[in-house]
């Protein structure tokens, strides 16, 4: 479910440089914004795309990997830097694009800037418009995750997720669910836990994570292509309402509610339903 892979290519793009993962040989492709603390290099949930007979285009966000803060910087800009960054590929069309968690507003503002080249939307966990994140998760997160901090941040936390897991899952996973953290640790499998370790151990925060943090133009109202938006009503570090919001202010715009204990859809008891309908909705472009 999860993968991770050290290198990857670079696009030098007008715009500036863009680190990107191009995989599969499908005959349509789906673009991917990875949220917050993620890059190109990492995967989590990307089978179903696959199953669903798509290649998978995954690019850096600015601030992450090596894609610098300063290509496309904002969510709309970045929208169309990966609209040339598919022109240069040789790609003319996109079965989707997916958002996921602060991805998913790069995704929205794609749909909406570029809709010849986007035939669908698929939202995971993902933030909207509505003010985000809480006071409390801005003030800690531009405290431990800032540019000059966050190496020393995710050193620290890959060593406690080494040498102590359980209490290193537990304090990572509090502030992606509304539940009892030990409830959903117990809930989660033994393959689940060595899943979500591989993920934080391989996470870092670059200059993105402090510029996901700051505002972005509402444009739901304009993106008019079908959207699945899946959402699960125990997430913590994206609360439900964002996924309301979106549902009521997208023209075409259809909720899965997940079952999952936490923000991690992909962890959730019914997330194979979850998969099925991604597929399904592919299938129908």
């Amino acid at each position: 479910m999860a993968s991770t892979s050290p290198l990857h290519p670079v696009a030098g793009l007008p715009a500036g440089p863009v680190e990107y993962r191009l995989e599969g040989d499908g005959p349509r492709t789906v673009v991917v914004f990875h949220g917050g603390h993620m890059r190109a290099g990492l995967a989590l949930g990307e089978e179903i795309y696959a199953d669903a007979d798509c290649a998978v285009l995954a690019p850096s966000r600015p601030g992450y990997g090596r894609t610098p803060l300063t290509t496309g910087t904002t969510a709309a800009g970045f929208a169309d830097v990966t609209a040339e960054l598919c022109r240069v590929l040789g790609i003319e069309r996109l079965a989707a694009v997916v958002g996921i968690s602060a991805g998913g507003r790069t995704a929205l503002s794609m749909a909406a800037r570029h809709p010849h080249l986007v035939e669908r939307v698929i939202l995971q966990s993902s933030v909207g418009f509505l003010p985000w994140p809480d006071r409390l998760t801005r003030l800690g997160g531009r405290a431990v995750f800032n540019a000059r901090v966050e190496a020393g941040t995710w050193a620290i936390l890959r060593l406690l997720l080494r040498v102590a897991p359980s209490l290193g899952l537990r304090l990572l996973v509090r502030d992606l669910s509304v539940l009892p953290v030990g409830q959903v640790l117990r809930n989660l499998s033994t393959a689940e836990r060595s899943l979500l370790i591989g993920l934080f151990t391989s996470m870092r925060s670059g200059r993105g994570f402090a510029a996901d943090m700051l505002p972005v133009a509402d444009c739901a109202a304009q993106v008019s292509q079908p959207t699945l938006v899946i959402a699960t009503r125990h997430d913590r570090s994206v609360p439900f309402a964002h996924a309301e919001s979106l549902v009521a202010t997208i023209p075409r715009a259809e909720l899965v509610v997940s079952q999952a204990d936490s923000h991690m859809i992909w962890f959730g008891p019914d997330y194979p339903r979850v998969a099925a309908r991604i597929v399904d909705f592919l299938a129908a472009g």
